[in-house]
């Protein structure tokens, strides 16, 4: 693997040009398109399906087999897609980080008392410690970046995995055992994988959060002044909740439906009892999710302002 590609996921060094473009995004956009693709596809085929309902119900059936699997697959491709793009943010972030220190260090008047201070202070986006150096990071910021690329890794696994055996169910005849058993595995399988890259995604938004961190203060330490850190706020603490939660909630959908695959199949009445309140199950799980990543732009959002502010404070006042 080339020394390019870990630029993506390493901060880059201090003569990396910020105004150079990025390939990442290109490749973002293009995973999106064929995410898409995959989806106009699946419209297209349940439109067949649909017509296929009165005359040929097996084949319908068989036919939607396979597009749920390239359905599921086609929405975790896009959410790859949104992962590479948020890998790309965190290497464009730290390039920003050398550049405002450079042009921060031009706007800065000198103080009337330079010496930083230390302790805690109210700000516009809540409490913020001060002291003279850089913040350590949480443990939520050294598991985000630990955990972000296996989870996608895992995730896209399982999303192939589950699309693959969509397939081999389609080859078989509908409303037996073994097809009920396919469709069980098929969709523990994906949206396990959906929940996972979920999961990367809500990490690599940890790891911006924890770039900003200390990118902020090390802005603030290069200048000589007091560095200014927010307190975790209450959204990032629901944030990690939640984020926890859905991932484990999409592990113990998957678990079910191995349960359901192997001990329910043989019943399509109380199969189809499982399934009725499984499918709520899974998509709690991408909800809560979704829910939890909603939260972590809304930290970010909030953190991004109280640096703004700091910055306008450091070229205002020198302190």
């Amino acid at each position: 693997m080339s020394t390019r590609t870990f630029a993506l996921v390493r901060r880059p060094g201090p003569e990396a040009d910020f105004r150079s473009p990025s390939r990442a995004r290109g490749i973002a956009a293009i995973i999106g398109l064929l995410g898409v693709m995959a989806l106009v596809v699946t419209l297209i085929a349940n439109i067949i399906a649909a017509g296929d309902l009165d005359s040929d119900p097996a084949g319908a059936s068989e036919l939607l087999a396979w597009s749920f699997g390239l359905t599921t697959l086609g929405f975790g491709v896009i959410k790859l897609g949104i992962a590479v793009a948020l890998v790309a943010i965190i290497y464009r972030l730290w390039t920003r980080v050398e550049s405002v220190k450079v042009a921060l260090a031009r706007l800065k008047p000198d103080s009337p008392d330079p010496s930083p201070k230390a302790g805690v202070v109210k700000t516009l986006h809540g409490p913020a410690t001060e002291g003279l150096d850089i913040p350590r990071g949480l443990p939520i910021h050294a598991m985000a970046k630990r955990l972000w690329a296996p989870m996608v890794v895992m995730g896209a696994m399982a999303l192939g995995a589950g699309f693959v055996v969509s397939l081999i169910q389609s080859g078989e005849a509908a409303g037996t055992e073994t097809f009920r058993q396919l469709a069980a595995w098929t969709q523990g399988l994906q949206f396990l994988g959906e929940g996972l890259i979920l999961a990367g995604i809500a990490f690599l938004l940890g790891s911006i959060l924890a770039s900003l961190r200390a990118g902020g203060g090390e802005v603030q330490k290069h200048l000589g002044v007091t560095v200014r850190t927010l307190k975790m706020p209450i959204t990032a603490k629901v944030f990690v909740v939640l984020m926890m939660m859905g991932t484990m909630l999409a592990v113990a959908q998957f678990v079910l439906y191995v349960f359901v695959a192997g001990s329910v199949a043989d019943s399509p009445d109380a199969f189809a009892a499982w399934l009725a309140w499984l499918g709520p199950v899974r998509e709690l799980a991408v909800a809560t999710l979704l829910a939890s990543i909603v939260l972590a732009l809304v930290t970010i959002g909030n953190v991004l302002g109280f640096q703004f502010d700091r910055i306008r404070e450091i070229i205002r006042t020198g302190a």
